[in-house]
């Protein structure tokens, strides 16, 4: 059986609003996750409704089924790109609303074996879906270092990339790159002590772990593929909501937000977590939620 979860869904309120649930629809939570958006929504659909729920974590899907029994929910263990291969396996042409939550589970965060945790001496994984071949560390090992500063750069916005890339193919030579807490020491290590200029807010590793989390899922690829498919799923007057965490995920959803002529942007503004929030689940800080409906 799975841990239970310590995740909390980011912007409930918010999702349920624009959403809105209610009896007899049919909605598709495309990143199940710790199931806290799936529950809200199930919750409210009552006998002739269901959600159809998606995710690439085995071990969520494993959690769901017991903390999500007698709820009606579907569950589907896939990339959120299949959402519209599991609908026709199910009969099921278009849907009244879509979500996707783009964050990084609080499950997988803590779970050593994975490696999300910069302090985590489990292996270098990343790896949402344990079926995929290729780990962080076979990226972090086996780059050429130009690829690798490249790939640190355009997937993670790190300023210091080249740096980073120079030092781990450095110490790679001798001792391969096996945990993720070997990684977050040598990113630490390239940037200037603590209350130098280059010491933000946040952690210093980061943005290199965002960038090799986003290559080993191929995320922003999965992401353009669905905002070119998941809109023709919807019907007429449904409603797609896609939050996002970083600049990287949110363009992409804003550009086709207000270029696509299948949606209707209904929101200008990225919906963002109130400050009571924030104080509640300090990871919803970064969230934005993004909502369009089809024309």
């Amino acid at each position: 059986m799975a841990a239970p979860t310590v995740h909390i869904p980011v912007l409930p309120a918010e999702v349920l609003q624009w959403l809105d649930p209610q009896p007899g629809k049919i909605l598709v939570d495309g990143t199940l996750g710790g199931g806290g958006h799936t529950r809200m929504m199930a919750e409210k659909l009552g006998d002739e409704g269901f959600v159809v729920s998606v995710d690439r974590d085995v071990i969520a899907l494993q959690r769901a089924e017991e903390t999500l029994a007698g709820l009606p929910v579907k569950i589907a263990h896939a990339n959120f790109v299949e959402i519209p291969k599991i609908l026709d396996s199910l009969e099921i042409d278009q849907v009244d609303g879509i979500l996707l939550d783009l964050g990084l589970s609080s499950d997988q965060l803590v779970d050593d074996d994975r490696g999300f945790s910069f302090e985590s001496d489990g292996p270098l994984d990343l790896r949402f879906d344990l079926r995929d071949k290729k780990t962080a560390a076979d990226l972090v090992n086996h780059l050429k270092e130009k690829d690798l500063a490249d790939l640190i750069y355009q997937n993670g916005e790190e300023r210091l990339s080249r740096r980073i890339s120079k030092k781990i193919c450095h110490i790679r030579k001798e001792t391969p790159f096996e945990t993720s807490k070997q990684l977050a020491d040598v990113v630490i290590s390239c940037y200037p002590p603590i209350g130098g200029s280059g010491r933000g807010r946040i952690h210093p590793a980061t943005r290199t772990f965002q960038a090799l989390r986003i290559a080993v899922n191929r995320e922003l690829s999965s992401l353009e593929t669905a905002l070119e498919t998941l809109p023709d799923r919807l019907k007429p007057g449904g409603r797609l909501a896609i939050i996002s965490f970083h600049s990287l995920e949110d363009r992409p959803v804003k550009q086709a937000f207000l270029e696509d002529p299948r949606l209707n942007r209904l929101t200008k503004k990225p919906v963002t977590a109130s400050d009571e929030e924030i104080a509640q689940n300090p990871r919803s800080r970064t969230a934005k939620m993004r909502v369009a409906e089809r024309v």
